[in-house]
């Protein structure tokens, strides 16, 4: 039995001579609706000088060094846009799994995104050969990824640290694939101040007590000293437990407990007569 099909054909012929008239509609002449180009000679320094002026600024304090009782992680939590403070509440530990932190620095959503992400990948590994990643390993995946990112626009300055069979870990990892290992690091805008504290105060055999101290009053410096640094200190400590948050603070609260005379701050001056 053969169908009738001449009703469709018809339907199909006058709807392809209803769209041809519309086709020639929509030509568009490409020349007229180019954009206006600035007036300068040589337009691609000027893109790359523009680029540049625009460019927000990134600002933050973030810091992390192990001692004999595991490690210490140390953040603000202030956010900004340029020279405009945007938030002063973001929360820049990224907590990975239960033995695994990492921190942000730089354009926050590049550090949240990829970081979460490598809580995916570390999950996986997980499932796929039945134990727990290392830190090294942890922090190797991120490196990997951030390289094959490389020059594409992300903005990342993060640590991973942890603690895994092999003992305490933490590492550097950028946007531009570097990866480091080290027993102190600060990063952000303000880590030169933190820096000048945690080099004067460190010691392997601290107490935990003296090393929360140590990561809190840093990063209490480096919020007093760097404007894009600010809002509250939150400090983590690491051991072969896991994480645990032991300290979050106002750096308003913690200025008046370090210096409740003000002519005792190291910032005032002596007078000159």
């Amino acid at each position: 039995m053969l169908l009738d099909t001449s009703v469709l054909e018809g339907r199909l012929a006058s709807s392809r001579a209803e769209a041809e008239p519309l086709g020639e509609s929509l030509t568009v002449d490409v020349a007229a609706a180019q954009f206006p180009l600035p007036a300068v000679k040589d337009i691609d320094a000027f893109e790359r000088e523009v680029v540049e002026m625009v460019k927000p600024s990134h600002g933050t304090t973030t810091l992390g060094f192990i001692f004999q009782g595991g490690v210490i992680i140390a953040v603000d939590s202030r956010a900004t846009m340029g020279s405009y403070i945007s938030s002063q509440t973001v929360k820049k530990v990224i907590e990975i799994n239960k033995y695994l932190l990492g921190t942000m620095a730089g354009g926050a959503a590049d550090c949240q995104f990829w970081q979460r992400n490598l809580g995916t990948q570390c999950r996986l590994f997980e499932l796929n050969n039945g134990k727990r990643i290392t830190v090294r390993a942890a922090s190797q995946l991120l490196a990997n990824t951030m390289f094959s990112y490389r020059g594409m626009g992300l903005s990342m300055g993060t640590m991973v640290a942890g603690w895994d069979p092999t003992g305490p870990g933490l590492y550097y990892v950028d946007s531009d694939g570097q990866r480091t290992k080290g027993q102190v690091f600060s990063v952000g805008s303000g880590s030169l101040y933190a820096y000048g504290v945690l080099d004067s105060g460190y010691k392997w055999d601290m107490s935990v007590d003296d090393a929360i101290e140590l990561g809190r009053r840093s990063i209490y410096h480096a919020t007093f000293r760097d404007c894009a640094s600010g809002g509250t200190v939150s400090v983590y400590h690491v051991t072969e437990d896991g994480w645990k948050k032991v300290r979050g603070d106002d750096v308003t609260e913690c200025h008046f407990e370090y210096y409740p005379d003000a002519s005792s701050h190291p910032s005032t001056g002596t007078p000159v007569v």
